[in-house]
């Protein structure tokens, strides 16, 4: 399973240098997972920097994968993650639902470079 952060996301969406490394994660919907934090954040993006169509058409392409939604022990183990990795609540997040989840984190997010169960590529 996949988890893509939502820095790559936006890379994908927008067509960026890294956009083919977040592709096989993204193009496989069978195996791909979606938090609500990524719809958040990418929806709020594209908004900003687009409009809301184009943001909406980019959650309908997250809503192929499997949406998990935020729950009590998700939250908990987060908040141990933070505490362990002095990670913000947004990667926390992120992190706690891969791991529970036994997927892999895709991300270009610098925070997440060294951690275990990522497959990280530099932003350039």
């Amino acid at each position: 399973m996949n988890l893509v952060d939502s820095s790559g996301w936006l890379e994908y969406f927008a067509d960026g240098r890294n956009a083919g490394f977040f592709a096989p994660a993204i193009e496989n919907a069978k195996a791909l997972l979606v938090s609500p934090i990524n719809v958040y954040e990418v929806f709020k993006r594209i908004a900003q920097q687009r409009d809301e169509n184009a943001a909406m058409q980019a959650i309908a392409v997250m809503q192929e994968g499997t949406m998990v939604p935020l729950s009590d022990d998700l939250a908990v183990v987060a908040a141990g993650i933070a505490l362990e990795l002095k990670l913000p609540m947004t990667d926390s997040l992120i992190l706690a639902t891969a791991r529970l989840n036994r997927a892999t984190v895709w991300t270009q997010d610098a925070d997440f470079e060294r951690l275990n169960g990522v497959k990280y590529v530099a932003k350039r």
